[in-house]
């Protein structure tokens, strides 16, 4: 991937639009920043199948977040 600043506003601008898509070909492509706004957006959005998935390649975060939402 290019420059450190470019792929972190790369995942600001992404993370505003609820660009899901490329928030996971940033992810994808090691930007731990990416898959931390998509649990967010994910969890804001109540997206089981997104916190799902992220949780099961490995994302605490993702996995805490569904934890919760299953006490609730």
């Amino acid at each position: 991937m290019g420059d450190t600043d470019d792929v972190d506003q790369l995942v600001e601008l992404a993370g505003e639009r609820g660009d899901f898509d490329e928030l996971r070909r940033l992810a994808a492509a090691g930007s731990s920043d990416a898959e931390d706004v998509l649990v967010e957006l994910a969890a804001e959005r109540g997206d089981l199948d997104e916190l799902r998935r992220l949780a099961d390649s490995g994302n605490s975060d993702a996995a805490d977040v569904l934890e919760e939402l299953a006490e609730e």
